[in-house]
């Protein structure tokens, strides 16, 4: 299944400044009997989100009607826990393209990458000054370029790292298997090399 195609976003953010957000957190696991990658950004981070009877919790970020955007604002290491790959479909299915955060789960950051999601590793204290940015002005403007890299808004730029292949990837809309089946060419002339030797 191909990913969707990333070069810039330009965007305000939903501010989430808490740190060691989990899987379970972000995904509940008994939310994860499906197959598909529909659906699941109904109940992203459901236990937060709505209280015991069902109804939309009025505290949590993601029901002020003040916030909104492509972009999650997170605490120092987002993505902890369980290896579920349902964590970045729930948080691309309800409609984010990018998270930033101070320190990433490795595993986290795979599928994030693997699903068309940008984790966008910062310091602490940039992180720190954007949050607080968002928080005070909801409509604060945040651009992320792939292409160079970079996260900016009106008070600061930072640069991030991103392994090539899957910057690569994500500039092209390329999953792993897109990939390979635009080496084919390639992998079959190496093929008939190795039969001539």
């Amino acid at each position: 299944m191909s990913i969707p195609q990333f070069t810039t976003l330009n965007s305000t953010a939903i501010p989430l400044p808490v740190e060691n957000i989990d899987t379970d957190q972000i995904i509940p696991a008994r939310f994860l009997k499906a197959t598909s990658r529909e659906g699941f950004g109904e109940n992203l981070f459901r236990d937060w989100r709505y209280n015991d009877e069902g109804s939309p919790n009025k505290d949590f970020v993601l029901n002020n009607p003040a916030y909104g955007g492509q972009i999650l604002l997170a605490g120092k290491n987002f993505g902890s826990g369980s290896s579920r790959e349902h964590a970045a479909w729930a948080i691309i299915d309800h409609g984010f393209r990018v998270v930033v955060s101070s320190f990433f789960a490795d595993i986290f950051k795979n599928n994030a990458l693997n699903n068309g999601l940008l984790p966008v590793q910062v310091r602490e204290a940039f992180l720190q000054k954007l949050m607080q940015a968002v928080q005070s002005d909801a409509q604060t403007s945040i651009t992320v370029s792939l292409e160079d890299q970079t996260i900016r808004f009106a008070g600061g730029q930072e640069s991030f790292e991103i392994n090539a292949y899957k910057k690569h990837c994500l500039l092209n809309g390329l999953d792993d298997i897109d990939y390979l089946l635009k080496q084919k060419d390639r992998i079959e002339a190496f093929e008939q090399k190795q039969l001539k030797t």
